[in-house]
C-alpha cells in the first residue's frame, strides 16, 4: 500500500512540474519582432524572461526587454546572449546583475541599482556600467566595439582598460589583446569591424520603441552613412535590357498568298529549264540533220563521179571498138582491090 502511495505521489509530482514556477523570473519582453526565443521556446510581448535563459534572435529578430529594477535591454539582430547572474533585493534594486553576449549587436540602460551591481562580459573584455545608454557589437570572432550614449564606462580587456566619458565615443577590442583609444564613432568605425550592419540602433538599421529608442539620438552615424550612400558613384550598371521588338500579326491570306508566290516562282523555274533542254535537245538534233544532210550529199557526189567516170569509161570503149571496126572494114577493102 505504502509503494502505491509512493508511486503515485511521484506521478502527480512529475505530471503537476512546471519548468517556469522552478526557474526565477528576472524580467519581461516590451518588445517583440519576428522570431526571439529563450530556453522553452518563442518568447512573446509580456513573456518573462528567467535567470540563466539564453535569450536568441533571428536574423531579422529584435527584443526589447526590461528588468525588476528597470534596467532595460535591446537585443538585435543575430544575436545570443544570457542571462548569467541575478541578485535581487527588496529595495527594487539587485545586487548582481551580470549578462554574457556571445555575439550580436546590443543596447544597454541600466537601472535603478548602483552601478557596481551591472557586469557585461564580451569575448574580448568587461564592460564596466556608471549609470550609463550605451550600444555594444560582439562579432563572430569576438571582437566587441562599445560606444558610450550617455553617462560613463570602462571597458577593460587584456590590452588594458578604456575609459568613456564623452558621448558617441567608442572603442574596439580584439579578443586576447588590442584595444583602440576611445574616438567618436564614424563610418570608418563599421568598416575597422569588417560588418557595416554591426551598430543597426545607430546606423538606421533597426529601430527600437520608447526610452531605448531615446537614447541612440545625435551621433549622426545614419546621417553619415546616408550621405556616403548618396555620393557614392555607381560602379555596377545594370544589364542593359534588349526590348522584344514588336511581332507583326500573322494574317492566314497574306502567307498563303506568299506560298502560292514561291510555288509559282518555283514553277517558272521549272519551266524554264524544261524550255532550256528543248532548246538544247533542238540544238542537238539540228547539228545530227546537218551532219546527215553533209553526208547524203557527200556520198552523192561519190556516186555521181563514179557514174561519171563509168560513163567516161564506156564511151571510150565504145570509140575503141568503132575504130577497130573501121580499121578491119580499110583493110578489107585494100585487100579485095
Amino acid at each position: 500500500m505504502f509503494c502505491l502511495r509512493g508511486a503515485a505521489l511521484i506521478a502527480f509530482c512529475a505530471m503537476t512540474y512546471n519548468p517556469t514556477i522552478a526557474a526565477e523570473p528576472v524580467g519581461q519582453a516590451v518588445q517583440i519582432r519576428t522570431a526571439v526565443s529563450g530556453a522553452r521556446g518563442p518568447i512573446a510581448v509580456r513573456d518573462p524572461v528567467y535567470k540563466d535563459e539564453r535569450i536568441s534572435t533571428s536574423k531579422s529578430g529584435l527584443g526589447q526587454f526590461v528588468f525588476q529594477d528597470g534596467t532595460k535591454l535591446a537585443v538585435g539582430w543575430g544575436s545570443s546572449v544570457v542571462i548569467d547572474k541575478f541578485v535581487y533585493d527588496d529595495a527594487k534594486s539587485v545586487k548582481k546583475l551580470t549578462i554574457m553576449a556571445a555575439k550580436g549587436t546590443f543596447r544597454w540602460i541600466s537601472g535603478k541599482s548602483g552601478h557596481s551591481a551591472y557586469e557585461i562580459v564580451t569575448p574580448a573584455g568587461t564592460i564596466g556600467v556608471r549609470g550609463t545608454a550605451f550600444d555594444f557589437y560582439v562579432g563572430r570572432d569576438g571582437t566587441t566595439a562599445v560606444v558610450l550614449l550617455s553617462g560613463a564606462a570602462n571597458f577593460c580587456g587584456a590590452g588594458g582598460c578604456r575609459q568613456l566619458t564623452q558621448r558617441c565615443d567608442c572603442v574596439v577590442a580584439k579578443p586576447g589583446g588590442g584595444i583602440s583609444d576611445p574616438k567618436r564613432v564614424s563610418r570608418n568605425t563599421l568598416k575597422s569591424l569588417g560588418n557595416a550592419q554591426a551598430l543597426p540602433f545607430l546606423s538606421g538599421g533597426q529601430r527600437l520603441s520608447g526610452a531605448l529608442g531615446w537614447a541612440g539620438g545625435g551621433c549622426s552615424l545614419a546621417a553619415a552613412i546616408q550621405e556616403d550612400l548618396e555620393r557614392q558613384p555607381l560602379t555596377v550598371k545594370p544589364p542593359a535590357v534588349e526590348q522584344e521588338k514588336p511581332r507583326k500579326p500573322w494574317i492566314p491570306g497574306k502567307q498563303r498568298q506568299e506560298q502560292r508566290q514561291r510555288q509559282e516562282q518555283s514553277g517558272q523555274g521549272q519551266r524554264q529549264r524544261q524550255e532550256q533542254r528543248q532548246e538544247q535537245e533542238q540544238g542537238q538534233g539540228s547539228q545530227r540533220q546537218s551532219q546527215s544532210q553533209r553526208q547524203e550529199q557527200e556520198q552523192g557526189q561519190g556516186q555521181g563521179t563514179q557514174r561519171q567516170e563509168q560513163e567516161q569509161r564506156q564511151e571510150q570503149s565504145q570509140q575503141g571498138g568503132g575504130t577497130q571496126h573501121q580499121e578491119q572494114s580499110q583493110s578489107q577493102s585494100q585487100s579485095q582491090n
